[in-house]
């Protein structure tokens, strides 16, 4: 079954050339045009990604994208001509898996959705295993994350970024690799992602975020596990 695409992009000209390349490459492909429209699309046409522009009439794709969080982990590609830092930022803040900079490579945008649905097709799949850090358990088969008897509220991409750290708890992991191997497409030269997600994760693992003791930094180099 094809994966499905919802595109929430106001300048239809770019949403039909998006999408005429989204469907060679075999994906269903839905289309809104306002930021209403593409939220009442996320929650009841069950999209397997969502490519959301952040200007949109209506209902801007910050908002969007607050309230599909508030129901839904389906990934989510920040779609942008913003150039602003804080934007980006932003959109990370509140959920969003990635980003793409208008004017913006179609094979580029195509990589990067390929990454994000194999992400979640990878997710779905039941490993065997337990795995302990310190005084969190990773669940595999349940794919949960309980600390001190206590359930975290991890988002997918934070609970993938857990696994791989139990998976490689002897090395250091350089920014590079996480979003390679958790990411999940080859690096692109730009890893604020990946500090946002960390920043996000230490607020729900760490007993103090300021002063991490599961993950720490190693500066200049990347994370690891602490002992």
């Amino acid at each position: 079954m094809p994966k499905k695409v919802l595109i929430v992009e106001d300048e239809k000209a770019i949403s039909d050339i998006i999408m005429f390349n989204l469907k060679r490459e075999g994906y269903e492909v839905m289309q809104a045009l306002t930021g209403t429209d593409g939220l009442n699309m996320a929650l009841n046409e069950n999209p397997d990604i969502v490519l959301l522009d952040i200007m949109l009439p209506e209902m801007d794709g910050f908002e969007v994208l607050e309230k599909i969080r508030e129901v839904s982990e389906v990934p989510v590609i920040m779609v942008t001509a913003r150039e602003e830092e804080r934007d980006k930022v932003l959109g990370l803040e509140t959920g969003a898996d990635d980003y793409v900079t208008k004017p913006f490579s179609m094979v580029e945008l195509i990589a990067r959705v390929k990454a994000n649905t194999r992400r979640t097709i990878a997710a779905a799949k039941k490993p065997e295993t337990s795995i302990k850090i310190g005084d969190i358990t990773i669940d595999t088969e349940v794919q949960s994350v309980v600390k001190n008897d206590t359930a975290l509220d991890l988002t997918q991409r934070e609970y993938e970024i857990m696994v791989y750290f139990a998976k490689n708890q002897t090395k250091v992991i350089s920014r590079e690799e996480l979003m390679e191997k958790v990411w999940g497409y080859d690096y692109y030269g730009d890893l604020r992602a990946v500090d946002v997600a960390m920043r996000r994760l230490r607020e729900k693992i760490e007993d103090d975020p300021s002063e991490p003791k599961l993950i720490i930094t190693k500066r200049g180099v990347g994370y690891y596990l602490g002992k």
